[in-house]
């Protein structure tokens, strides 16, 4: 499976209510594919996952399935804190369309998920898995940063086909690329920050949260690097780098969720206990977003 391209981590889109909005979906999916993404990755970190119940999460991809086109690859989040609730999730996104499955490291007790605790989870879920599995490291959230020792192990395992890393070490990013060169194994940024340095290390695409609102131009950083047009590339890095702190670290899925609104499409409320951004918070991404063509503050 070739994995090289864009993929946004979409956000879960709730009414008022707090309910998924299948509609407020189907709207944003309207306008998501007229881009040339690779594929969409379905219950990330910014779908709030960790706030869905599994019926939520197998619906939601069903109908991603239905609206994506059918050459997108579909990659589902089907991590658990369980190994074998892992398993049971993965094997039912697969028979609801995903292509393939990222898993996210456990961590609830992290003080004992040392490298041996972590390449067993992964290896059991593996061998179970119907799909292909994808590595996904997210420190931020986890406090679990996959030891790189472990991706190289794991990388020879032949249903594991790739990692997310979003811990945004270069050099580690770097040094997977190159340990695994010789596997059929591919590495993908898990930040928009620094996706051009990752292909530049070797990694083949990203999984970008920045590409839920500005899609088109993460998209073109990738086509640039493709092309070999790297000062072109270079530039827009840099444009892109603020806009992607602002909905990452600094406000998280709620800034990211008030850019789409301010941008043209549905982000809409959390799921609490994640609170919306600010009035402040807001004028502040506002102010971030607004040189990017369709800005509707």
């Amino acid at each position: 499976m070739d994995l090289s391209g864009i993929y946004p981590p979409i956000v879960t889109p709730f009414g008022k209510d707090e309910n998924i909005s299948v509609e407020k979906l189907e709207e944003n999916f309207a306008k998501w594919n007229k881009h040339s993404f690779r594929g969409y990755v379905v219950q990330g970190s910014n779908g709030e996952y960790a706030f869905m119940r599994p019926d939520e999460k197998i619906m939601l991809l069903s109908k991603v399935r239905q609206l994506a086109p059918k050459d997108k690859l579909i990659i589902a989040g089907s991590g658990c804190e369980a190994t074998r609730d892992t398993i049971e999730m993965t094997s039912r996104m697969a028979s609801a369309g995903a292509d393939a499955a990222l898993v996210v490291t456990p961590c609830f007790y992290k003080g004992s998920m040392n490298a041996a605790a972590l390449e067993n989870h992964f290896t059991q879920v593996a061998d179970s898995s119907p799909i292909p599995i994808i590595l996904y490291s997210v420190p931020a959230n986890t406090g679990i940063d996959l030891p790189v020792e472990c991706v190289i192990n794991l990388s020879s395992h032949p249903n594991i086909i790739g990692v997310k890393d979003s811990g945004g070490d270069i050099s580690k990013i770097g040094y997977m690329v190159h340990k695994t060169s010789g596997n059929n194994f591919q590495v993908l940024a898990g930040s928009a920050s620094f996706l051009l340095a990752s292909y530049v290390l070797g990694a083949v695409g990203g999984v970008c949260a920045l590409a839920n609102v500005l899609g088109s131009e993460v998209c073109q950083l990738h086509q640039l690097y493709q092309e070999g047009k790297l000062d072109e590339a270079r530039l827009l890095q840099h444009k892109l780098i603020l806009p992607n702190t602002a909905v990452t670290k600094t406000y998280g899925v709620a800034g990211l969720k008030a850019s789409m609104d301010m941008m043209g499409l549905y982000g809409g409320p959390t799921r609490s206990p994640l609170m919306r951004s600010t009035q402040k918070q807001m004028l502040d991404i506002a102010g971030i977003f607004k040189e990017f063509e369709g800005f509707g503050g």
